[in-house]
């Protein structure tokens, strides 16, 4: 059809609606576009217009009517009529009050043309006049203080809502509030009256915004008589009057009722609704709670509604009973149809409204009753039905529905025509759908009578034997479930009694997109971080694209590049907080799908602050007692635990916080027990299973009362500082205890066993000093607390003892057992209590070297304590010298210090040595070695030789050859007929008559094992007349003897002879910026050739040879230095010893073979330093060496008893103090220590 094309208007082909291009020849029904509001209200000057345009073809043509009477506006006077096209509107102008009243009414306008006629609704016209307050004597209004009354306002009535406002002359609004109100009438209300309300300019005041006009009433004259005697009076009603009302509310409008009640004291207004609970939502009160507005009104707010006025004399109420009308709405509203010829038309009505609203139809604006009966339409159940249509029959239809509430109206024509098939989808669209999806093929056709459609597959079969194969009503096929192999082409053809259409659609199906690894659901704590992964599968086809969403917001969007970081598929947040927990999704999508794969992230962590702590029941205060209660915390999806109640003092400890206890997480409040005269400021602090939240705010601060103490000082002690007083001590009590401002103690003491007053004294210190006491005598003691408000508790009685005296008599000795050569058994007799003159501490054990049993021993004295617990009478000394002399004290010691020692001497018997101090391996041939030693440091007995044993390394040979060495002075020997290709272990021990001691061992070969001696990391430095060559030995190259020469052109060549072991060599008496050569050589053989120059400027030029570099004069002169630096070394001998020892004296005092270095002084490890050399280990040269005796006191040591003890019961250790500061500076021999200051203790 070759005819231009346009848009017209919705048309129902079936469902849904369609939009659709039809001839534009075809006429076209009138259709209200625009009209007047239903109520319509006019004032003086306003313009009066009333609206009518339609749209319809061929041109439309409108009338009028006036209370149901035909209105020609043209033919009116003042009246102009629009002249644009599709409108019927016209002006009223020169309005007037009389002129406005004459045009007031209801209107309605029609519009029409061939195929029908339209309607509007009707249109209420109502003019009012200027608002004028009528003529009135106002009187002065005369009421008695006390009393109610009520000041009318009466405004003139208008058509549209006005605002009164009361003020007075100056124009200032009268105050309201609970006593005095303006009524939703306008009228002020006094509940009762003041004096301060006696005004004469009390004035109404209208606003009429439809004239924007404000007009005023007479002023009221309100005169108030003063009285003495305001009689008090129950509540009653001054609006409504009556007990019960009935009220209409409209669906969907506000409803509002208002209650006002006089009396004295001022009466309190309550809302009740006795059906059911207010809708809090949509319920407010005003007014001073005398006004109730409910918003949108429905069905279910029908029903009693109450007002209750209440003051202390009495109530009084009034009961509104609200019934919900509506006016007419629609449930189906007919709809516009375009219908082939021979179709049935149906147009359906229904509409809802309280009452049940009355519906009638109109036909091209005529009521059906007014029709011919032979129409063929019928009416079916609010339904207007007309069969077998023909072009004829094309109408405009009109329903309306009434009811005292309102009116609808709605048209809706029905068009018959008759057009051939089209169908307006293009031909050859192609439709792309993934795997597994919908896809729908559209073919939207048009025509009258309506075409019918099917869909056919290339071979001309229907497609609808698939059972994934669905057809829509509007012509659309729809196929679920897609496979690849459903790719191809699809035929729609439309078919009326005028023509057959078809077009093509063409289907490409692709591969679904598919998330083969999406996010997980995790828990993460604050602060952490975590990776969300998302992989996809896509059709290489297809461009796509991968999305973060965070509760559904792209995550791009948020902003925050420095927490999200997204690539390769992975979303990772750092520093994660609270505001990160949500969902995150990950969407794979391309143009045809769109794939969502979600997972929840839960932040974690301790709980938030608690909010809102709240202190009541006040009046418990004087109970020490206070409810706390508390807001819950956010437990950060973590359940609380517990909350913990914390206190602190501002005015005794303002920085520190006080536990009070934990109550279930699940509890928000408490009550709690407090204790007297404290300055409570609460905190509350929630606790999960990560940690703990932040503290709340502090709450308020209460105090509670004084009270007398509730305890007693604890930790009651008795104990002397002097032999003749008493010093009584005490825990002193926490402030929190005092349970006043202060507190003090009453000190009561007596001694032990008397039956007499006891002695007291009251003090703020927690000490208390008795003077003039017997030596140790036992008291009783009692220290009790009291403040202002009385005393506490009766206290508990402790035994105290006066101070103590040193022990008078040592413990009795028994004989000394030898239980090996470095350990014996001391034992002695418990002393006699009444002698120990105050508390049996222990025993303090002292014992000291006094020598060796061998010729040249030194005198060298170290001593050593052990402290033995007071039910003790014996202990066992280990690591004492074996074949030695000691000496033994054993002391009684109580708090006051050491008593009286006993003596005895003992000697150890002869033991084995220490190992041999040095075992070197010297090369002397491939088949021979050189071994040479030092002796042991500690022989511990006369040596007797030697024990030399060695056997082959790792060749399978176990036998060991071993020989004695019986010269207790031999220091070398030579093994020979060696193999030369074996590695050796060597071990030698020394020994004396006990046996062979502990053994020393070294693993070598002989030279030819060695090999070629190699010299690695040799090097050579200079100076100006020096140089040093340096070496690292070989791993495992035995040491041997080589010559080093250095030799400079036209010079004689230097040879010395180097141990290789020695590892560097310095040539002395070179020339300046000379050339050397220097030579490594072996029985002749070059070990290696280097050169090296010399620092400077110049050769010097030697002397001639003189007797000075003879060799005898050499060894002279070294000799007489040498007898110079022995006398040197004998004179500061002599000096330390202080000119105090003989020759042989001195001649201990060499250094011999036992010597080794001192050992750390520790407990239970005797010092194995009796034989070391004075060289080593120096007395300070003045000689003060104080030795332990009866004037060492508790004073010369210090401290208290600390007691630790051996698995004998034993306590052994060695003590520090004030006698180890004066053998400080060398002197090992140290004085007596405290027993009761132990620094270690013995294994």
């Amino acid at each position: 059809m070759a005819m231009a094309l346009r848009y017209l208007w919705p048309l129902f082909l079936c469902s849904p609606c369609l939009l659709i291009q039809i001839p534009e020849e075809l006429m076209e029904p009138p259709v209200i576009t625009e009209q007047s509001p239903r109520r319509l209200v006019v004032f003086p000057t306003d313009d009066i217009s009333l609206k009518c345009e339609a749209s319809g073809k061929p041109e439309v043509q409108f009338r009028w009517t006036r209370d149901g009477i035909h209105f020609k506006p043209k033919e009116e006077l003042g009246v102009t009529v629009h002249q644009a096209p599709h409108s019927g509107s016209f002006t009223i102008t020169g309005n007037n009050s009389n002129f406005a009243q004459r045009f007031q009414g209801t209107y309605r306008c029609f519009a029409s043309n061939k195929l029908g006629t339209a309607m509007s609704h009707e249109i209420q016209l109502m003019a009012e006049g200027a608002p004028k307050w009528p003529k009135e004597t106002v009187k002065p209004v005369e009421v008695e203080e006390g009393e109610s009354v009520i000041l009318p306002c009466h405004p003139p009535p208008s058509a549209e809502p006005l605002r009164i406002y009361w003020m007075n002359s100056k124009i200032l609004h009268i105050k309201q509030d609970e006593r005095v109100t303006m009524g939703q009438n306008g009228n002020l209300y006094f509940a009762n009256v003041l004096t301060s309300d006696n005004h004469s300019d009390y004035i109404c005041h209208a606003h009429f915004p439809g004239t924007r006009t404000i007009i005023q009433k007479e002023p009221i004259d309100l005169r108030v008589k003063a009285t003495n005697s305001m009689i008090d009076r129950k509540p009653r009603l001054l609006f409504p009057t009556n007990t019960s009302s009935h009220l209409v509310a409209l669906q969907g409008q506000p409803l509002v009722l208002e209650c006002i009640a006089e009396g004295f004291p001022t009466p309190t207004i309550k809302w009740l609704r006795p059906s059911g609970p207010m809708p809090a939502d949509r319920v407010s009160y005003q007014n001073h709670n005398k006004t109730l507005h409910l918003l949108n009104v429905s069905e279910e707010d029908d029903g009693e509604y109450r007002c209750l006025a209440e003051n202390s004399l009495g109530s009084d109420q009034h009961a509104y009973y609200v019934t919900v009308e509506a006016a007419p709405y629609w449930l189906h509203k007919p709809q516009s149809h375009l219908y082939g010829p021979g179709e049935t038309a149906r147009l359906d009505c229904q509409v809802q409204g309280r009452p049940q609203p009355e519906v009638t139809w109109r036909i091209n604006g005529i009521p059906v009753e007014e029709l011919d009966k032979d129409q063929k339409y019928r009416m079916q159940r609010g339904a207007l039905i007309l069969s077998n249509v023909q072009p004829s029959d094309t109408m405009v239809t009109q329903c309306e529905a009434r009811n005292r509430h309102g009116l609808l109206l709605a048209n809706a024509y029905i068009y018959v025509v008759q057009l051939p098939a089209k169908i307006l989808t293009p031909d050859n669209e192609t439709y792309l759908a993934v795997e597994g999806s919908t896809a729908y093929l559209l073919c939207k056709a048009f025509g009258a009578p309506v075409p019918s459609l099917q869909w056919l597959d290339k071979e001309g079969k229907t497609v609808l034997q698939d059972e994934r194969f669905f057809p829509y009503t509007n012509g659309t096929l729809g196929i679920r479930d897609l496979q690849a192999n459903d790719t191809g082409h699809y035929f729609c053809q439309a078919a009326n009694d005028q023509n057959n259409v078809t077009i093509v659609a063409n289907l490409q199906v692709k591969d679904a997109t598919q998330i083969t690894e999406g996010p997980r659901s995790t828990i993460e704590k604050k602060g952490s971080t975590v990776t969300f992964t998302c992989q996809a599968f896509f059709d290489p086809s297809l461009q796509h694209s991968i999305t973060w969403l965070r509760d559904g917001r792209k995550l791009q969007e948020l902003g925050d590049t420095d927490k999200y970081f997204i690539e390769d598929g992975h979303l990772v947040i750092h520093n994660l907080d609270y505001s990160d927990q949500g969902n995150y999704s990950c969407v794979a999508s391309t143009k045809l799908d769109v794939v969502e794969s979600r997972a929840e992230l839960l932040v974690v962590g301790s709980p938030g602050p608690v909010l809102q702590l709240e202190l009541s029941d006040h009046h418990l205060l004087r109970q020490n007692q206070v409810r706390l209660s508390w807001s819950p915390a956010d437990n950060h999806n973590a359940p609380i635990e517990k909350y913990e109640i914390e206190f602190k003092d501002k005015e005794m400890a303002p920085e520190k916080w006080y536990s009070l206890g934990k109550v279930p997480g699940n509890q928000t409040s408490t009550n709690l027990k407090l204790s007297p005269y404290i300055h409570y400021t609460f905190r509350v602090t929630a606790i999960n299973k990560y940690g703990t939240g932040e503290p709340s705010p502090d709450s308020e601060t209460v105090l509670t009362p004084e009270a007398a103490p509730e305890k007693n000082p604890i930790d009651v002690k008795g104990e002397g500082n002097e032999t003749n007083n008493m010093v009584i001590t005490w825990k002193p009590l926490r402030w929190m205890d005092w349970n006043a401002p202060q507190v003090l103690y009453r000190v009561q003491w007596h001694p032990q066993g008397t039956q007499g007053s006891w002695q007291e004294q009251t003090v703020s210190d927690p000490f208390l000093v008795v003077s003039n006491t017997p030596t140790f005598v036992p008291y009783e003691i009692k220290v009790q607390a009291v403040n202002n408000q009385g005393k506490g508790p009766e206290p508990q009685i402790t035994i105290g003892y006066s101070g103590e005296d040193y022990p008078q008599v040592g413990p009795k000795l028994e004989d000394i057992k030898i239980l090996n050569s470095s350990t014996v058994l001391v034992k002695w007799q418990h002393v006699d209590p009444a002698q120990v003159k105050g508390h049996l501490r222990g025993y303090n054990v002292t014992y000291w070297w006094e020598g060796s049993q061998r010729k040249h021993s030194k005198r060298y004295v170290h001593k050593g304590h052990v402290v033995v617990p007071a039910n003790t009478t014996s202990t066992i000394l280990g690591g004492l010298k074996p074949y030695s002399s000691y000496h033994l004290e054993v002391q009684a010691f109580n708090s006051r210090g050491l008593g009286p020692a006993s003596e005895k001497t003992f000697s150890t018997p002869e033991g084995v040595p220490s190992q041999p101090e040095v075992l070197h391996l010297e090369c002397q041939s491939d088949t021979s070695l050189l071994l040479r030693w030092q002796p042991p440091l500690s022989h511990n007995g006369v040596l007797t030789g030697y024990v030399l044993s060695y056997q082959p390394v790792d060749d399978g040979v176990k036998e060991k050859l071993s020989f004695n060495l019986s010269d207790p002075e031999l220091q070398t020997h030579n093994l020979t007929n060696l193999s030369p290709n074996l590695r050796y272990r060597f071990q030698l021990q020394a020994t004396t008559k006990e046996g062979p001691g502990e053994a020393i061992m070294r693993e070598g070969g002989t030279m030819a094992l060695s090999g070629t001696p190699n010299f690695g990391n040799i090097s050579a430095m200079a100076g100006e007349n020096y140089s040093v060559v340096s070496w690292v030995p070989q791993e495992g190259q035995c040491n041997f003897m080589f010559q080093i020469s250095f030799k400079a052109q036209g010079d004689e060549k230097m040879d010395t002879s180097v141990h290789y072991s020695q590892r560097s060599y310095t040539q002395l008496n070179l020339q300046p910026n000379t050339d050397y050569e220097i030579r490594l050589l072996k029985e002749k053989v070059l070990l290696h050739q280097m050169a090296v120059k010399t620092n400077g400027t110049g050769q010097m030029k030697l002397p001639s040879p003189g007797f000075a570099t003879e060799g005898w004069f050499i060894g002279f002169v070294s000799a007489i230095i040498l007898l110079l630096l022995i006398l040197l070394i004998l004179c500061f001998i002599k000096r330390s010893k202080g000119g105090k020892y003989s020759v042989k004296d001195k001649e201990d005092t060499q250094v011999d073979s036992e010597a080794r270095p001192m050992k750390d002084e520790t407990f239970g490890e005797y010092s194995d330093n009796e034989e070391k050399a004075f060289g080593s280990s120096q007395p300070s040269l003045n000689g003060d060496i104080k030795p332990l005796g009866s004037d060492d006191s508790l004073a010369d040591y210090g401290g208290s008893v600390d007691v630790q003890f051996n698995e004998d019961g034993s306590f052994i250790g060695q003590y520090s103090g004030k006698k180890e500061k004066e053998a400080a500076g060398g002197n090992d021999s140290s004085g007596a220590a405290s027993p009761i200051n132990p620094v270690g203790t013995l294994e």
